[in-house]
């Protein structure tokens, strides 16, 4: 009889229906954020109880993320804390991503995370945010005698930090490398005015990630649930490394026209965007960020997204990288948007 009620008692935690999921997605605007809410859309689509908040900074974005399947839109703001609660309330899962320079609000949120008691948290992170998983030496650069870890890298450690104290057993990290829509996104007006681009990245092969990957792999996270992906941290890169003549013959293709390289000082690279910039890009030119993951098909059963591919094909969120990367972004020359917010 007790075998017989233990029995009864597995059949009904495995038959019965998934409980609702609840999800906050923050930077919803954003390239991984979009993507994310379109996926999840799609699982609720399919029969899957999901209910999507959306937050957004700017309200005239709410027919957008709408328009991509979110239940309801919600006012929200790293720099106000006042729009913690209200966006967390009633949710039990949040996707959890900010700005380069909003690490200190993130900080704060994390708080009304813990404090919202919710059941799963994915966080977007940085491939070699390893503190929790590893042992880097914060004083100890991978290539350079002398010099720290990046600022920026440390600054992605401490954002990992801040959310896994408030849940350290609920919460998966998406470690991802250099985003594919980042790699030339500042250079695209010389590239439409001359068929140039510049980067001090030159020779040095990297494995940059396709956004819709990332946000592929939150949905997966998310439907499959905190017991499976809860305290779990996976790196997610391209499906091989490029240098910056092999990025520039996949966009010539993309875009049907000559597209050149040139290969561009540090130093002069440090004048456009500033010495955080020029510190983080320090890693992307000796190698740290050359190798390839097998964590995205661990997720999905598939290789990750070549840039070819980024560049041509839409989007769960309807856009394709070309489109994106001709969009405006944080990162524009002459303009450090990282001054005062060293980590």
């Amino acid at each position: 009889l007790k075998l017989q009620f233990l029995y009864l008692i597995a059949l009904l935690i495995t038959t019965s229906p998934m409980s609702a999921l609840k999800v906050l997605v923050t930077q919803a605007t954003g390239r991984v954020g979009k993507e994310l809410i379109a996926h999840l859309a799609q699982a609720r689509q399919a029969g899957r109880d999901v209910h999507i908040r959306a937050a957004v900074r700017t309200a005239g974005k709410a027919d957008f993320v709408k328009a991509l399947g979110a239940d309801e839109v919600v006012s929200f703001d790293y720099d106000n804390r006042g729009t913690f609660a209200p966006a967390l309330d009633g949710m039990n899962a949040v996707f959890s991503a900010n700005p380069d320079p909003q690490a200190d609000g993130h900080a704060l949120f994390c708080e009304a995370v813990g404090e919202a008691k919710v059941d799963h948290a994915v966080r977007l992170s940085c491939f070699g945010a390893d503190t929790i998983t590893a042992s880097y030496d914060p004083d100890v650069h991978a290539s350079l005698e002398g010099v720290q870890v990046p600022g920026m890298l440390r600054g992605y450690w401490r954002d990992e930090e801040v959310l896994l104290k408030q849940l350290p057993k609920a919460t998966t990290v998406l470690r991802a490398n250099f985003f594919q829509g980042h790699i030339v996104k500042p250079e695209t007006g010389s590239i439409d005015a001359n068929g140039t681009f510049k980067s001090p990245l030159g020779e040095c092969r990297n494995s940059f990630v396709s956004t819709n990957d990332i946000g592929e792999a939150a949905a997966v996270c998310f439907l499959e649930g905190v017991g499976r992906h809860g305290n779990k941290f996976y790196d997610l890169t391209g499906p091989t490394p490029q240098s910056m003549h092999e990025v520039a013959a996949d966009l010539a293709k993309a875009l049907g026209k000559d597209v050149k390289y040139i290969a561009q000082d540090i130093d002069a690279f440090e004048k456009d965007f500033g010495p955080q910039r020029r510190a983080f890009f320090e890693y992307l030119r000796n190698g740290f960020y050359t190798r390839c993951s097998p964590d995205f098909y661990n997720l999905t059963g598939k290789k990750p997204q070549p840039f070819i591919d980024y560049l041509l094909k839409k989007g769960k969120a309807g856009e394709t990288g070309l489109e994106d990367m001709w969009k405006a972004g944080m990162w524009s020359k002459g303009k450090n948007v990282m001054a005062g917010h060293e980590a």
